[in-house]
């Protein structure tokens, strides 16, 4: 049984950013098992950039039609992840809603929609990254912690060691 099952929380709306990825999606998957436990609904958040790459530099060796292939390739993208996260809610029974939007800073596009949407918990993974790897490419989830005014609550995909603790210990053969 999950511990926040049957719970009476302040939280009846969760803004859920999802990038796509695998970490991501286990942060949206225990999004939903803690929504449906608590009786909140979701708004799910896909921020992407106008582009899936920097062609700063570039200028004029890219063909316009490119440009407009990978913003296309984006927006899909971003369909999918998002339709992804609805089906996942959608299985649970938990109402839920998505939006897209382009921005190029993705931590003041999920303050913004936590505050659009009157959300009242923000819950996002964590990629886990330390010391010289988090420094130098930066997490999100730490500059929502930091800037948000609403409380943020973090998913984290468990490390090696966790899991080790989680597992059962082994039944001896008789």
């Amino acid at each position: 049984m999950l511990p926040w099952v049957g719970m009476t929380a302040p939280y009846r709306h969760l803004l859920v950013p999802t990038d796509g990825s695998e970490l991501s999606t286990g942060a949206v998957r225990a999004a939903v098992d803690f929504a449906k436990g608590i009786g909140a609904r979701i708004q799910f958040l896909h921020a992407r950039p106008k582009l899936p790459l920097s062609l700063i530099g570039a200028g004029s060796l890219v063909n316009p039609g490119t440009v407009e292939d990978l913003s296309r390739a984006s927006r899909e993208a971003s369909d999918r992840t998002l339709q992804d996260a609805l089906t996942i809610a959608a299985a649970a029974g938990v109402v839920a809603e998505a939006e897209a939007v382009v921005n190029e800073v993705p931590y003041q596009a999920i303050i913004a929609a936590a505050d659009r949407h009157q959300c009242d918990l923000i819950f996002m993974a964590s990629h886990g990254r330390r010391g010289l790897s988090s420094f130098l490419l930066g997490s999100q989830t730490l500059r929502v912690l930091t800037h948000s005014t609403l409380p943020v609550l973090v998913s984290r995909e468990p490390t090696g060691r966790e899991h080790a603790r989680a597992a059962p210990a082994p039944v001896p053969a008789d």
